[in-house]
């Protein structure tokens, strides 16, 4: 497939969107009319020229700013690195019960294309498992299908990494790299039922547009997917929009999957194809260690062989404290309210409960339903302290099957995925 030959982007601004965000948006178009993306990629210095992902406190700073000017960006993001690029949310500012665009985590494999035109972008669908080859154009996805809208949550498979002891290799995300948007497209099912699906169809996977670090055309970044069920659920959508404006650059624009319960790395970003596999998919993140964790437990820091390493479907139960910020500091004897959100893969969140003595005991607080399948839920407790003194709030989430998030770190894995352990903040009582 032909890359596109220039950035283009359409659509009018929601009504719904508040005036800082119209503003970091019109900022955003401003900067692309005048230079690319390619340009910003570079200019943090030539030194990473050779693949180097370590900033000093300048380059930090400039990557924030340039972030913030380029796509749209809360300025209160976390850079994790810059080729590519990576950033997450500080719990804090994921207090909206949908996850505004600027507020969503970026997480990227490779270089961000830069060469967008959604008037001429191709989306085909293939592969070993389908009676026939097609090509859509996003005009035709938009028109032809129906138009499905969906809060869903999406969470990157290492989430919570920077907790695990031996270090994993990897970005060391914290607690941040989740939202929950509601996304606008199309059910991916109707357009594979267009196409046609054989009764050998066991996989899909996913091919985008970014391109590879090295600079090298003919290396595909991230070619992930998911069993052919999954691709089958009416939640599995092949989106254009986010919160009702077009995606962001960074979050995939024009065209991109979103897969709930899974690894984000599972939602494609920059889609240009999808092939129906008739075996489990081998595309680049599918094999070895990546997105894999070991089939049976493992004391921390073993080697861990391939074949012993086992696909991540499923995410597991987890919860995020929003308010108060870590840190806060009270009077002895107010209530403090507390609130965030929880989910859990493919399940319903049963029961949320906080505890202020370390997980000996535990208060239940309230907690609504999910507005849909996938859809992250909210709570809200208040607390009383005893006396003066330093205080964790822990957060556990239990599911509708009865699992709920374990107090430490669960089992240790060679690049820590799947880190649930309760959410904690400090708090200050005087």
């Amino acid at each position: 497939m032909k890359r596109p030959k220039e950035i283009k982007k359409t659509g009018n601004s929601s009504e719904e969107r508040n005036e800082r965000s119209r503003a970091l948006m019109q900022g955003r178009r401003r900067f692309l009319k005048n230079s690319s993306l390619s340009a910003i990629q570079l200019a943090i210095g030539a030194h990473l020229l050779n693949g180097s992902s370590s900033l000093n406190l300048n380059q930090h700073a400039q990557l924030k700013s340039l972030l913030s000017q380029i796509e749209g960006k809360h300025p209160g993001m976390r850079v994790l690195n810059d080729r590519p690029i990576n950033a997450e949310t500080p719990a804090h500012l994921l207090k909206d019960l949908v996850t505004p665009a600027d507020l969503f985590f970026v997480r990227n494999n490779g270089l961000v294309p830069t060469n967008i035109n959604a008037d001429t972008w191709k989306l085909t669908i293939d592969g070993e498992a389908v009676s026939r080859t097609k090509t859509y154009a996003l005009q035709e996805l938009k028109t032809r299908f129906e138009n499905v809208r969906y809060q869903i949550t999406l969470e990157c498979g290492g989430n919570g990494r920077q907790e695990f002891n031996p270090p994993a290799k990897g970005n060391q995300w914290t607690v941040g790299a989740v939202g929950c948007a509601e996304w606008t497209g199309v059910r991916l099912r109707d357009v594979l039922e267009d196409v046609g699906i054989k009764n050998n169809a066991v996989y899909i996977g996913y091919h985008g547009a970014d391109l590879h670090l090295s600079g090298d055309p003919n290396k595909e970044v991230i070619s992930r997917g998911v069993p052919i069920e999954k691709a089958m659920e009416p939640e599995t959508i092949i989106a254009w929009a986010m919160n009702g404006e077009d995606l962001p650059v960074l979050n995939g624009y024009p065209l991109r999957l979103v897969i709930g319960g899974y690894p984000a790395s599972c939602s494609g970003k920059w889609l240009t194809g999808i092939s129906v596999r008739d075996r489990i998919h081998d595309g680049s993140k599918m094999g070895g260690q990546s997105y894999r964790v070991p089939c049976k437990p493992v004391a921390p820091g073993s080697k861990v062989a391939d074949e012993d390493m086992c696909i991540i479907e499923q995410m597991p139960v987890k919860s995020l404290i929003t308010y108060p910020k870590t840190g806060a500091t009270i009077k002895l004897g107010d209530t403090l309210p507390i609130k965030g959100h929880a989910w859990a893969g493919e399940r319903n969140v049963q029961t949320m409960a906080l505890s202020i003595d370390f997980g000996k005991t535990w208060q239940p607080c309230n907690l609504t339903k999910a507005v849909n399948k996938f859809a992250w839920q909210h709570f809200e407790g208040k607390l009383k302290f005893p006396d003066k003194g330093y205080y964790e709030v822990w957060a556990k989430a239990t599911d509708d099957k009865g699992e709920s998030q374990p107090m430490l770190l669960p089992g240790w894995n060679p690049r820590g995925y799947l880190n649930n352990a309760c959410h904690r903040i400090a708090v200050k009582v005087i």
